[in-house]
C-alpha cells in the first residue's frame, strides 16, 4: 500500500507552525493522522511560580500535537470495549478518537538510546522527565487516555480542526492531556453522586477534585431524582441515613454563583442548589443524589487510543509521519497513582498487544497503585479514589492466576491476556503504606480470602516502601517538625501547616506530615527496570510484607517457577535483614497481620494516637464486594452498572504490616528514615475534628483514617521528656546520644540499603566511606551522599545550645 505524506502550514500569521502527516490506513485500524500543533522547542525543565521557564535542557526538544485514530469494533483486540458496538462510525465503519501527545526527544536523534518512556498522564497533567533519562538519551512520550472530558481532562475547543486553518477553525491550544471519544447520544441510565463537608446552598458534584462527568437527562426536572442525607458513614461501609430532601427544595444548577431561583445553563460541574429559605448544606453531613443521566462516553476506547499512539511512535515509519521513526527499540509504560491504576488496567485488558499483533511495551511500572481504574464501563468514573461506592477493585487485582472465593469469581489474573499472546511486559511495581491502609493494596498480595501469599510471576518485581505516605514525603530530617494547624510567619491564611486528606473534600489530618521519601527507591528502580528491559539484568529481589515468616537467610527471590509457593523476600528493617521481628517475639512470625492494634503490635500510648483509630469503623479502607447489577461483568469490570448505589455483598478482609516497638512497619525495603527513625512513621493519618488545631470545619470523617495520606509522631528529644509524657518509645537521647550518633546511624542505614542494592551509591559515596558502591550511569543521583549530607546538616540534636548533644544538660 502506498503511503502519502502531506505538509501543511497555517494560513494565518502568528499561529504556531503545524505539520499534519497523513497516510492511507493499513488493514488494521490505527492512528491515521498525526498533527504537530507546536513546533519543536528547547525543553524547559523548570519554571517559576509565574510559569516562566528558568531552566532549559539545550540537548532536548519538545513536540506537542494530536493523534487521530480509528478502531474496528469487530477486531478481537477491541471487542471487549464496553459500548463500542453502539458508537457512531465513519465511512470506513470504524470508530474515531483524537488523543493529545507530547514528545520529548534529543535534538540529535542519531544519539538516541532507543528507549522510550510512555508516561500516563494523571488526570490530564504533565509528567516530569528525569535527569538520568535525559542523560541516557531516552525519549519521553505522554499521550491522553482519560476520555471523560471533565476538569483536567477537558477536550479543547477546535480539537478536530485540521490545517490549513481558517478564522472559524483554528488550531486548538494545548493545556492538558485528553482523548476525545464518541458519546452515546440519547442513552440514559441511573447514576449517583455525593457531596460532603460543604456549607451554603450551592455545592458541586465532584469525583476527587474533578467534576462528575455526566449531565442530568433533564436539568429542569428532578422529579425522578432522590437526594438523601447521610449523618454518618463508617470506613467499613455502615451508612446512617437521615432525611430525604423534598424535590421541591432543590434543583440541578450550574456555576458557582447559581441559586435555587436562578440555576444557570448546563456546564460542568453539575451542582445542586438548595432553597435557602428552607435549608443549607451542613459540613456535619453527607448528601447523596441518585438521578437519570444521559450521553455516556465510550471510555474504554481511551485505553485503546493509548495503545495505538504508543504503537505508532514505536513502529510507524517516516513515510507514515512518525517523528521518531526507526529510533525506538524499547518502550516502557509508566504511571503513578491513578495512572498506575491505569497501567494495571491496560495490561489486564490485553492492550499491550496492538491490532497488528505486536507488543507495545517491553516494560511497565505502576507506582503507588493499589487497584485498577474504572475506565471500561458505562458511566465509569476514572477519577475515583475508592471512597465508598466507587469502582476500581472489581475482578482480579493480582498478577498471578488466583481464585476469588469470597466474591465467587473465576480464577484469573491481570496477566491472563498478555500471557496468551506472549506480550506481557517486564513489570516493576512500587508502593508504600498509604496504598495498604487506604488504596486497597493487600488483596493483590493475598487475594480476597487472605490465607496464603499469591506468588509473583517471573516477569514481576514488587517493592514496598514501609511506613510511607502516598508518593513519599519530603525526606526532611527534622527532630520536631511543625504540627498541623501551626501558624508560621507571615500572617495566615496561606501559611498554616496542614496535611489535607486527599479525595473529595475529605478533611485534614491531625498528625504531622510523613517525611519518609520515595525518591531514593524511585531513582533506584528506574535504573533497575531500564537495565532489565534493555539487557535482561535482574533487578534487586522483591521485598514486601508476607503471610509467610521469612528467615533472614532466605534468598528473597520472588519468581514464580510454576511450583512457587509464594516464597520471597521481606528483609531490611534494622540494618541486618528483617527476620520477622524475632527480637521482640522470640520466633519468626508473619509480617502481614490483621488490622488491629494487638495483631499489629502497635505500642499503646503514642501521643496523638487514640486506641479508637484501630476500630474497624475507623481504620483501614476495605475492598467491598459490590453488586452493580446483572448487566455488569464483575470479573472484567465492564458492562453497564444498574444499581445506583450498589449493594454491598461482602466486606473483604484486609491485612496490614506488623510494626516494631516504635510503631514503624516491618518488612519491605531498607530505607534510611525508617531504619534511623526520628519518630513513628505511618501510612495513615487521622481526620481532624472540632477541638483539634488542624480542624478545618470538616468533621464528617473526624476520627477516621484520613483517606490516603500518611502521618508522623516525633520521638521525644530527651528521656526526661519521654517519661513526663508517658511516651512508650525511646527518645532521641536514648537512641543516638549526640548529633554524631545520629549521623552514624544514617550512614549505617544507607550502607545497609546500598549493600542490598536498593540505594544508589557511587564514586562520591565511596570517597565519603560508603561500604558498597559502584559506577553510576551519567545523570543517576548518588543518593547515599544526599541522605548522609542531609543528616550532617540536620537539626537533629544540633540546634543552638545543643552542643551536638540530644540532651545538652547531660554530662
Amino acid at each position: 500500500m502506498t503511503s502519502k505524506t502531506k505538509l501543511y502550514r497555517p494560513a494565518a500569521a502568528g499561529i504556531a507552525a503545524a505539520i499534519a502527516l497523513a497516510w492511507a490506513p493499513a488493514a488494521e485500524a490505527r492512528v491515521t493522522r498525526v498533527i504537530i500543533d507546536e513546533p519543536a522547542s528547547t525543553l524547559c525543565i523548570s519554571r517559576n511560580n509565574a510559569g516562566t521557564c528558568i531552566l532549559f535542557d539545550e540537548r532536548y526538544e519538545q513536540l506537542t500535537g494530536r493523534a487521530f485514530g480509528e478502531l474496528d469494533p469487530r477486531d478481537s483486540h477491541n471487542r471487549l470495549i464496553t459500548d463500542i458496538d453502539l458508537a457512531p462510525r465513519n465511512a470506513n465503519h470504524k470508530v474515531e478518537y483524537i488523543a493529545s501527545f507530547v514528545i520529548r526527544r534529543p535534538k540529535d536523534m542519531d544519539a538516541a538510546s532507543g528507549v522510550m518512556w510512555h508516561d500516563v498522564p494523571n488526570r490530564g497533567g504533565d509528567v516530569a522527565f528525569p535527569a538520568d533519562s535525559r542523560a541516557g538519551n531516552d525519549v519521553q512520550l505522554l499521550s491522553g487516555w482519560q476520555g471523560d472530558n471533565a476538569g483536567g481532562t477537558a477536550v479543547p475547543a477546535n480539537v478536530g480542526c485540521l490545517p490549513p486553518y481558517t478564522g472559524t477553525c483554528a488550531a486548538p491550544v494545548f493545556q492538558n492531556h485528553y482523548v476525545k471519544l464518541p458519546v452515546l447520544a440519547g442513552v440514559t441510565g441511573r447514576i449517583f453522586a455525593r457531596i460532603v463537608n460543604r456549607s451554603g446552598t450551592n455545592a458541586p458534584l465532584n469525583v476527587q477534585a474533578n467534576p462528575l462527568p455526566y449531565f442530568p437527562a433533564n436539568s429542569a426536572d428532578n422529579s425522578d431524582a432522590t437526594l438523601k442525607v447521610h449523618t454518618k458513614e463508617t470506613v467499613d461501609g455502615v451508612v446512617t441515613e437521615g432525611e430525604t430532601i423534598p424535590n421541591g427544595d432543590w434543583k440541578f444548577c450550574y456555576g458557582a454563583n447559581a441559586t435555587f431561583a436562578s440555576p444557570g445553563t448546563p456546564a460542568l460541574p453539575v451542582r445542586i442548589c438548595l432553597d435557602g429559605t428552607k435549608r443549607t448544606f451542613s459540613e456535619f453531613k453527607l448528601y447523596q443524589v441518585v438521578f437519570t443521566a444521559k450521553n455516556p462516553y465510550v471510555l474504554g476506547m481511551g485505553t485503546a487510543a493509548f495503545r495505538d499512539v504508543g504503537s505508532f511512535f514505536k513502529y510507524g515509519s517516516e513515510a507514515d509521519g512518525n517523528p521518531l521513526a526507526g529510533k525506538i527499540r524499547w518502550e516502557i509504560v509508566r504511571g503513578s497513582s491513578q495512572s498506575g491504576n491505569f497501567t494495571r488496567h491496560f495490561i489486564h485488558l490485553g492492550m499491550n498487544q496492538d491490532e497488528a499483533g505486536r507488543i507495545v511495551h517491553e516494560g511497565a511500572w505502576p507506582l503507588i497503585a493499589g487497584r485498577r481504574v474504572a475506565n471500561n464501563s458505562r458511566w465509569g468514573q476514572p477519577d475515583g479514589v475508592l471512597e465508598l461506592f466507587q469502582m476500581g477493585s472489581e475482578g482480579p487485582q493480582w498478577w498471578h492466576d488466583w481464585p476469588d472465593r469470597v466474591r465467587d469469581l473465576p480464577t484469573r489474573g491481570i496477566l491472563d491476556r498478555c500471557r496468551e499472546t506472549h506480550t506481557c511486559p517486564k513489570i516493576v511495581e512500587t508502593f508504600g503504606g498509604a496504598e495498604v491502609f487506604a488504596l486497597k493494596m493487600t488483596t493483590s498480595w493475598v487475594g480476597t480470602d487472605p490465607k496464603k501469599d499469591i506468588p509473583l510471576p517471573r516477569n514481576v518485581r514488587r517493592y514496598y516502601l514501609p511506613s510511607s505516605t502516598h508518593g513519599g514525603g519530603n525526606g526532611a530530617m527534622d527532630e520536631n517538625p511543625p504540627a498541623n494547624g501551626t501558624v508560621l510567619p507571615p500572617p495566615p491564611p496561606n501559611n498554616v501547616v496542614a496535611v489535607n486528606c486527599p479525595g473529595n473534600n475529605f478533611g485534614r489530618g491531625s498528625l504531622r506530615a510523613n517525611p519518609v521519601p520515595a525518591t531514593q527507591m524511585v531513582n533506584r528502580m528506574r535504573v533497575a527496570l531500564r537495565d532489565w528491559v534493555l539487557s535482561g539484568k535482574e533487578p534487586p529481589p522483591s521485598q514486601w510484607p508476607t503471610l509467610k515468616a521469612i528467615d533472614q537467610n532466605d534468598r528473597g527471590d520472588d519468581r514464580d517457577d510454576d511450583e512457587d509457593d509464594g516464597d520471597h523476600g521481606g528483609k531490611g528493617h534494622d540494618g541486618k535483614g528483617d527476620d520477622g521481628d524475632k527480637g521482640r517475639h522470640g520466633k519468626f512470625q508473619p509480617l502481614l497481620v490483621e488490622p488491629t492494634m494487638q495483631a499489629m503490635g502497635f505500642p499503646k500510648g503514642v501521643p496523638g494516637i487514640p486506641d479508637s483509630i484501630f476500630l474497624p469503623e475507623n481504620f483501614i479502607f476495605p475492598v467491598f464486594d459490590y453488586d452493580w447489577g446483572p448487566d455488569y461483568d464483575h470479573s472484567e469490570a465492564s458492562g453497564v452498572p444498574t444499581n445506583a448505589p450498589p449493594f454491598i455483598r461482602h466486606v473483604i478482609k484486609m491485612l496490614v504490616p506488623r510494626v516494631d516497638a516504635d510503631g514503624n512497619e516491618l518488612g519491605g525495603l531498607p530505607t534510611v528514615l525508617r531504619d534511623a527513625p526520628l519518630g513513628t512513621y505511618l501510612g495513615w493519618n487521622i481526620t481532624a475534628g472540632p477541638g483539634d488545631p488542624a480542624y478545618a470545619n470538616q468533621p464528617f470523617h473526624a476520627g477516621q483514617v484520613c483517606d490516603y495520606v500518611g502521618g508522623m509522631v516525633p520521638f521525644a528529644k530527651t528521656k526526661a521528656q519521654r517519661l513526663a509524657s508517658g511516651d512508650p518509645r525511646l527518645s532521641l537521647e536514648e537512641r543516638y546520644g549526640t548529633h554524631g550518633g545520629y549521623v552514624t546511624a544514617v550512614k549505617n542505614a544507607a550502607d545497609n540499603a546500598a549493600c542490598k542494592d536498593y540505594l544508589n551509591a557511587g564514586t562520591l559515596a565511596a570517597k565519603m566511606g560508603a561500604k558498597c558502591t559502584k559506577e553510576l550511569a551519567p545523570g543517576v543521583a548518588d543518593d547515599w551522599v544526599q541522605v548522609v549530607n542531609q543528616a550532617i546538616a540536620s537539626n537533629v540534636c544540633n540546634q543552638p545550645g545543643d552542643e551536638g548533644k540530644c540532651n545538652p544538660a547531660a554530662p
